[in-house]
């Protein structure tokens, strides 16, 4: 156990000699800081009390604290497109992608958030009130946090605390563990929600690489995209989200189904199945991967009847699985399935979803003419056109693209969830964004998936500037960043790429198993 610490100590430690990582980390550790600015951070936190007391929580506090966010991004993000896998790279760049494991790289990156307060968002005090719910046997489900006011409540946006918990069951009793191993202190417990987070970060981190390689994609473009990619290191570790361990086991699923395959029947898609359907408990969202499981362990060969029929029934059979898990643990945690009463609650918030967007557009000239008093109907209209087309494109992808391509279909599927749905965060385009590597994409795909990062970047860092009264900052530095992926732009790897060649025929090394 010692020489095994000690080999991957090393290996961190020469991750760090790379200047690159190094630049990474100092991001990170800067956006930390900034972490500690009253945009984000409640006010019965203990660091609320001693930033008082130092006098040094007004204005100035905040102007710092923004500064401090918008350079962590740009030398987070300049560190990220420096060590892209590509063609023509230098001795210090061929070092660093196939010398450092990117696992490696991931530790170093996410080290600074690991005790730090939730970085852009107030999502994990919600989990820590909703955990002080269950532990006090009222159900989430049904109540929101403010029927228990105290600590715990306080430190919740005033948007969610009367509003019930639309996760999975399985995350509400999970965050009703971590409140009672924190000894009920609410910062503490919201804090401590990252130690979730961080098992899913590790899955993916784990076995995003791995599914690339068997599949016949490029590990380091996974690895680099995928597990390396700033929204990631942001959102699931400094941010703390569910999603990340729902994706962990969604990620989790998809390598169990690629196993080797002993004997004539495959099947190990159904233990995959299986893990669908818990990360399904975590959030609802898992359970769309139960149909590329089958698909991905035989391949849905043509249009014949009897080619159809035992496709559906294996696609049956992967939804009767994943369902089947997701009950049992609802029953489980006798928390039942209140969730279905909630859905509509992320979108109570105003965002950059596209269909609100293009709601609040029709709205305001129908406000202008006088022609809805009610001042919502169009937004309404709007979202459920969303989701409606978003139901029809997924469709049609389902009978097309996950016929030959099912890791393909999911990315796009989850992709296209997100950016319908009511309310888009930057971690739900993690759903597919991370999984979309390991369909070997097309180089136009993959530049778009590189300045949606972008976008959404900075996008987070002007929320963050707006909530600390610095716009004129937070534009500033979306204009830096902005600047920033043009100088990258064309030089992000896709399919249709030669192979990189590495000295000695040391391909990927930094992505073998260990």
């Amino acid at each position: 156990m010692i020489g095994w610490f000690a080999s991957h100590w090393a290996k961190v430690v020469e991750a760090w000699r790379v200047k690159n990582v190094r630049r990474g980390f100092y991001g990170t550790l800067l956006i930390t800081l900034g972490a500690f600015s009253p945009a984000y951070l409640p006010r019965n936190s203990p660091w609320w009390q001693m930033l008082t007391d130092a006098q040094i929580s007004g204005w100035p506090a905040k102007l710092a604290g923004t500064l401090f966010t918008m350079v962590g991004l740009f030398l987070l993000l300049d560190a990220w497109f420096r060590l892209r896998p590509k063609d023509g790279a230098s001795e210090a760049d061929v070092y660093a992608y196939h010398h450092v494991r990117h696992w490696a790289i991931l530790l170093i990156w996410g080290a600074p958030f690991l005790l730090a307060p939730p970085i852009f968002s107030h999502d994990a005090y919600s989990y820590a009130a909703q955990g002080w719910l269950v532990h006090n046997n009222i159900n989430p489900y049904e109540a929101g946090p403010a029927v228990l006011p105290g600590a715990f409540a306080d430190q919740v946006s005033w948007v969610w605390r009367d509003t019930p918990a639309p996760y999975g069951p399985l995350a509400l009793q999970l965050q009703h563990l971590i409140v009672d191993l924190m000894g009920f202190r609410p910062y503490a417990s919201a804090v401590a929600m990252r130690a979730l987070a961080v098992i899913g970060v590790g899955l993916i981190g784990l076995l995003i690489p791995r599914i690339a390689r068997i599949r016949g994609a490029d590990p380091a473009f996974a690895a680099w995209f995928g597990t390396l990619n700033p929204v990631l290191v942001i959102d699931f570790i400094g941010g703390a989200h569910n999603d990340s361990l729902m994706m962990g086991l969604v990620v989790a699923g998809l390598w169990v189904t690629l196993l080797p395959v002993k004997g004539r029947f495959n099947g190990w898609w159904l233990l995959g199945a299986v893990l669908v359907g818990i990360g399904a408990a975590i959030k609802q969202p898992a359970i769309m991967a139960a149909y590329a499981l089958p698909l991905m362990a035989r391949p849905w060969a043509d249009w014949s009847l009897r080619e159809v029929a035992i496709t559906a029934g294996r696609v049956l059979a992967s939804f009767a699985v994943a369902i089947g898990s997701f009950s049992l643990v609802t029953v489980a945690t006798g928390l039942g399935f209140g969730w279905i009463n909630a859905v509509s609650v992320p979108g109570r918030v105003l965002t950059i979803a596209p269909f609100t967007i293009i709601g609040q557009a029709i709205q305001l000239v129908l406000n202008l003419f006088g022609l809805d008093p009610s001042g919502w109907a169009a937004i309404t209209v709007s979202r459920a056109a969303g989701v409606v087309i978003a139901a029809v494109v997924i469709a049609a992808m389902a009978v097309t693209i996950a016929r030959t391509r099912p890791l393909l279909f999911l990315a796009l599927g989850y992709l296209t969830a997100a950016l319908a749905l009511p309310a888009v965060r930057s971690w739900y385009v993690l759903w597919g964004g991370l999984l979309l590597p390991l369909s070997d994409p097309p180089r136009r795909v993959v530049n778009v998936a590189v300045w949606a990062t972008v976008v959404l970047l900075c996008y987070n860092g002007i929320n963050m500037a707006w909530r600390n009264d610095a716009m004129a900052l937070g534009f500033a530095a979306a204009a830096g960043i902005w600047w920033l992926a043009r100088t990258h732009r064309d030089t992000s790897p896709g399919r249709g790429d030669r192979r990189r060649k590495v000295p000695g025929g040391a391909a990927h090394i930094e992505l073998q198993e260990d």
